[in-house]
C-alpha cells in the first residue's frame, strides 16, 4: 500500500475514527506476513515516517473542532503506540528464529566466522624447542628464584669480588639482593640438595643493565648442568653439536673457540656457520662467516667446593645460551627489541 496523501481522509470524527481503526486491522495482517528486517522496516515506514499514514492523518486534523481533536488524537497516539510495540515484538521473534536477516535468507554453505586464535610467542617457541632436545637426552627441567643472594649469583659460581660482571652498571641491586644475571645459580640450588649424577637445564628470565638493538635488561636464558664420574669435555662437544644439529639444521657447521668464564675451566664459546650467508661472510658475521651462540666449559673444581661435591671423584660440564639471540637468528631477526614491543604484525608472523 502506497504512503497516504494529505486530504483524503473523512473529515468528520466517526469516519476518522472508522479509518484509524482500518489501519490497525491493515497493519496487523501486513505485520503476520512480514518475514525479514527488510519488511519491518517498510511496515515503520510506511505507518510511522513522513508520509506515513499516522503522519498524514494528524495532519487532516486542522478540520475538526477542538473537542473532536482531542477524540481522534488519542486514537491516533494508541495506533502509534500500537505500531512500535508490534513492530518491536516481531523484530524479536525474527532475531530469536534466526530469520531477520537484511537478504531475507541464510545460506548454509557459506563458510563459518573463526574467531582469531592466538599463539605461542616466538621466544616461548624457541625456548619449548630447545628444552625437548634437552629433554630428550635425559635432562631435567629445574627452575630457581629470579631475585637471589650475591652469594648464588656470584660467590658460589667462583665469580671473584673484583668481577666486572659485579659492577653497578652491569647488576640489578635490590639493597642486598640482585635480579639474578643468569640462571646459573639453580645450578648450585640443584647441587646442594642433590648428590651426583645431575643432569639438568635452568630456563628463566634474567635481568642485566644493558638496552640495544641485540641487548635488554630482560631476557631469557638456558643454562644447562651435567656431573657424574668421567664427564670430558668429548661429553660436552657432542651434546653440543646434537643440540646445534637439532635446532639448525644437521648441515650446521659448528666450532669451539677457547674461552673464560669464572665457573668453568677449561672453557669455551660455540659459533655455528652463519645462518644469513652460509658462511660468504655478510654484516650479521662481521664478514666471517661464524656467528657465536653460546658458551660452554667443565666446571671449575672450585665451584664443587661451594657444594660439598668431590672433585676427584666428580667431573662435568655446564652451558648457558640467551633464547633471544637464538630466536633471531633462527628466524632471521635484527633487532632483539621487535620481540618486546607487542606488535601483533611481527608476532602474527609466529
Amino acid at each position: 500500500m502506497p504512503p497516504a496523501q494529505p486530504g483524503l481522509f473523512p473529515q468528520t470524527l466517526p469516519g476518522m475514527i472508522d479509518q484509524i481503526d482500518n489501519y490497525r486491522r491493515e497493519f496487523e495482517e501486513a505485520l503476520a506476513s512480514a518475514s525479514t528486517s527488510a519488511d519491518l522496516k517498510d511496515l515503520r515506514t510506511r505507518y510511522l515516517g513522513k508520509k506515513g499514514h499516522v503522519t498524514v492523518i494528524l495532519k487532516d486534523l486542522r478540520g475538526l473542532p477542538p473537542e473532536e481533536k482531542r477524540a481522534v488524537g488519542k486514537h491516533i497516539n494508541d495506533l502509534k503506540t500500537h505500531v512500535e510495540a508490534r513492530i518491536q515484538e516481531r523484530s524479536g521473534e525474527l532475531e530469536h528464529s534466526g530469520t531477520g536477516k537484511k537478504s531475507g535468507t541464510f545460506d548454509t554453505t557459506l563458510p563459518g566466522r573463526r574467531e582469531p586464535i592466538g599463539s605461542l610467542h616466538p621466544v616461548t617457541q624457541v625456548m619449548e624447542e630447545i628444552t625437548r632436545v634437552f629433554v630428550s637426552l635425559g635432562f631435567d627441567v629445574a627452575e630457581g628464584p629470579e631475585i637471589e643472594s650475591d652469594y648464588y649469583n656470584f660467590e658460589a659460581l667462583n665469580i671473584p669480588q673484583d668481577h666486572p660482571a659485579r659492577d653497578m652498571q652491569d647488576t640489578f641491586y635490590i639493597g642486598d639482593r640482585v635480579l639474578r644475571t643468569h640462571t646459573s645459580p639453580v645450578q648450585i640450588h640443584v647441587m646442594e640438595k642433590q648428590q651426583p649424577p645431575v643432569r639438568i637445564i635452568a630456563p628463566g628470565k634474567v635481568y642485566r643493565c644493558d638496552s640495544d638493538i641485540s641487548h635488554t635488561p630482560m631476557f631469557h636464558q638456558i643454562e644447562g648442568l651435567m656431573v657424574d664420574e668421567g664427564v670430558s669435555f668429548s661429553d660436552l662437544k657432542g651434546v653440543m653439536n646434537l643440540f646445534v644439529h637439532q635446532v639448525f639444521g644437521p648441515d650446521t657447521g659448528v666450532r669451539f673457540r677457547p674461552s673464560f668464564f669464572p665457573f668453568t675451566s677449561p672453557s669455551a664459546e660455540v659459533d655455528i656457520q652463519c645462518v644469513i650467508c652460509g658462511g660468504d661472510g655478510c654484516r650479521v658475521c662481521s664478514r666471517t662467516g661464524w656467528i657465536e651462540i653460546l658458551g660452554c666449559g667443565m666446571v671449575d673444581p672450585a665451584v664443587f667446593g661451594f657444594v660439598d661435591y668431590d672433585p676427584e671423584k666428580w667431573t662435568g660440564f655446564a652451558f648457558g645460551l640467551g633464547m633471544e639471540r637464538i630466536a633471531m637468528l633462527k628466524y632471521g631477526i635484527n633487532d632483539i627489541r621487535l620481540f618486546f614491543e607487542n606488535d601483533l604484525r611481527f608476532l602474527q608472523q609466529f
